[in-house]
């Protein structure tokens, strides 16, 4: 049971080690993508290109279709990963090992929507994956094994891309234990749990008047969706990479550095675009600027000019 990109190397694990896979589990088709088109989500598209049998049910609790065919398979155990709808009882009581979930953190670090954007919001060093039993809650269900990992500098694109695969592998390395019986169930501490509540688009406005540091996580933890932006008047100006600089990078003079309000262009150079933040500098090394594609500020600076004068909010 999956939806989106990061279940898809769990499947495709499945898959490749031979486990049987009478059903897999996704939200209905809906307008997704460029063009405003109705697509499958990826696992689904992963489904219908190898030949999986497919069910989207809309609704878990009321599709008879559905829940007749679930229960004709009798499946052993119900594998989650990134499925985005809440399974009631009924479901989590249908498979004889049980159902288990792969969480992007290391729990109970991190429960909720957006484990891998908060994390990174918040300066993490290091996050991972969690394979946990699937519970009433949210994300409350007893740990069974985790791996964790570097979160070295990835934005939440890349980072999701990497936890996936380290949850193929955990899910791997762990069924043999699910079907002997001796994995383990190792309860929460509640009193370390924290929730990662989901990132909307106005999470990605950047606020100039914050740390550098901050600002630079905040790129990080929403590229590629849902993006960070800052306003230039009523012109909107994505930012897709972005750093701390120092004002001797940009060659700037002292006094005027620190006499500059946030939001104010320093500097334009091949290097990007430096910015004054509420402690220092930000350079803005890659944009989208209204009507143009993703590109490095040098690419930008061939053919365009980017306004110094005129402030970023």
């Amino acid at each position: 049971m999956g939806s989106s990109d990061f279940a898809v190397p769990a499947l495709d694990a499945l898959r490749g080690e031979g486990y049987q896979i009478p059903y897999v589990v996704t939200r209905p088709d809906r307008i997704r993508g460029r063009g405003n088109k109705v697509r499958p989500t990826p696992i689904g598209s992963y489904a219908l290109e190898n030949g999986l049998p497919l069910l989207k049910p809309e609704n878990l609790k009321t599709d008879e279709t559905f829940i007749k065919a679930l229960a004709d398979a009798g499946p052993d155990l119900l594998v989650v990963a990134s499925y985005g709808n809440i399974l009631p009882k009924s479901l989590l009581d249908l498979p004889a090992i049980g159902c288990v979930n792969i969480h992007a953190s290391l729990l109970p670090e991190y429960r909720g929507a957006a484990p891998v954007q908060r994390a990174i919001l918040d300066g993490k060093e290091e996050t991972g994956v969690t394979l946990m039993y699937v519970s009433e809650g949210l994300d409350t269900g007893d740990m069974i094994s985790s791996l964790s990992m570097a979160v070295s500098g990835m934005n939440a694109g890349e980072l999701t891309d990497a936890l996936s695969r380290l949850g193929a592998k955990l899910l791997i390395d762990t069924l043999p234990g699910l079907i002997d019986g001796t994995a383990p169930r190792i309860p929460q501490d509640e009193s370390k749990a924290t929730y990662a509540e989901k990132i909307g688009k106005a999470d990605g406005r950047l606020d100039l008047r914050e740390s550098t540091e901050m600002i630079a996580r905040r790129v990080l933890a929403v590229t590629p969706v849902p993006g960070a932006f800052v306003m230039r008047g009523e012109e909107r100006i994505l930012i897709t990479k972005a750093g701390t600089a120092s004002p001797d990078e940009s060659d700037l003079k002292e006094e005027l550095y620190k006499e500059a309000a946030p939001g104010t262009v320093m500097n334009v150079s091949d290097k990007g675009i430096y910015v004054r933040t509420g402690d220092g500098l930000l350079l803005i090394e890659a944009l989208k600027m209204p009507g143009k594609k993703d590109m490095p500020v040098r690419e930008y600076l061939k053919g365009n000019t980017f306004d110094a004068a005129a402030p970023l909010e």
